[in-house]
């Protein structure tokens, strides 16, 4: 079979051509992975069977010494095969909505906000900020960013739901226990790859004034956009950006992503397997328990991965979380996730 990008015509269609292309790449990086573990494999069996032959214990020593590198690859490849959805490759969009209970669930936002950051600042993703409300009093209303990075949405699809947090609340004067829920979802941003059309007659916008921290700081002026699609009713706020012009455009850009992720759920329908993994945004989709009092814990109920390093969580480390979200989602045994209670004071 020929190079199609060598075929006539191909450049014409610069962004089908383009999301060939990186599909091309993507192949060719996955056969070049399989051919190197190949190898080393190869490698590793070959200098086994000689020292053992031979009794050469440092043979058998360097052989030995290959397989956790060849472990970490293996791994490393399987993860490769788990994000091979529609969409996986795709940079993300996230967003963070704060549960009821004032004070307490804002901050727990905001805490959720910080972790996703430095996971990303961990993995070398880049992340700009669409929209970010601070509370009146503490944490945040709610907050939306865009990353940056190689399988970005295949990797943080699996903290779409509801983070449950458990704690000594540092708002209660009385130091009593509070449980506190914020949702997180997760879309992916294809805006470049999409030939989404929206039409005028189907948006709503509206302008308003952008909050600021005071005095000259304030925006005087209404460039915060809030654009609603009529045939959907999907909202999305943008308030960032300094000029109405750049905030109109981003909001279009996140509109355009979940518009793309609700296409995709409908064709996800008929995939039932797919289907059964994937959590839905809503306050009965519990995915993940953070517990800071009386123990320390943070357990994922979807896939039973735990640790009591809850810190090291705060601040970032989510890898094991996530690669044991799509190891169990590939094999089908994700459990379905915890039930939901009310907001609570103990």
């Amino acid at each position: 079979m020929g190079d199609a990008t060598l075929a006539p015509g191909f450049w014409d269609d610069s962004k089908k051509a383009q999301q060939v292309t990186r599909r091309r790449a993507t192949l060719e990086q996955r056969v070049t992975i399989a051919e190197g573990l190949t190898r080393d494999l190869e490698d590793a069996q070959v200098l086994f069977e000689l020292g053992t032959s031979e009794g050469d214990e440092p043979t058998i020593a360097e052989a030995d010494a290959m397989l956790p590198g060849l472990e970490r690859r293996v791994r490393d490849a399987e993860l490769a095969r788990m994000l091979s959805g529609q969409a996986d490759h795709a940079n993300a969009i996230v967003s963070i909505h704060p549960g009821s209970g004032g004070e307490e669930a804002k901050d727990w936002a905001d805490m959720l906000l910080r972790q996703y950051l430095r996971w990303c600042e961990r993995r070398g993703y880049k992340t700009e900020m669409l929209d970010y409300q601070r509370g009146d009093d503490a944490g945040i209303d709610g907050a939306s960013f865009s990353v940056q990075g190689d399988h970005a949405f295949g990797y943080l699809r699996s903290e779409t739901g509801v983070h449950r947090l458990v704690r000594i609340s540092p708002f209660d004067a009385n130091a009593r226990r509070h449980t506190s829920f914020t949702a997180v979802e997760v879309t992916p941003d294809v805006e470049d790859e999409l030939d989404i059309v929206i039409k005028d007659e189907d948006l709503e916008v509206t302008t308003m004034r952008a909050s600021g921290a005071g005095g000259q700081k304030v925006n005087k002026t209404e460039s915060a956009v809030r654009m609603k699609h009529l045939p959907s009713g999907i909202v999305v706020v943008c308030r960032v950006e300094r000029s109405q012009h750049q905030n109109r455009a981003m909001a279009l850009k996140m509109l355009k992503a979940k518009l793309y992720e609700q296409e995709l759920k409908r064709q996800e329908e008929v995939n039932a397997a797919y289907q059964a993994t994937k959590s839905q945004i809503a306050w009965g989709s519990q995915i993940r328990n953070y517990v800071l009092a009386p123990y320390r814990l943070v357990k994922d109920v979807r896939t039973g991965h735990e640790t009591g390093n809850v810190d090291a969580v705060l601040d970032g480390e989510l890898d094991d979380f996530i690669e044991a979200y799509l190891l169990a989602a590939a094999g089908g045994t994700l459990r379905k996730g915890g039930s939901i209670e009310s907001d609570e004071v103990e």
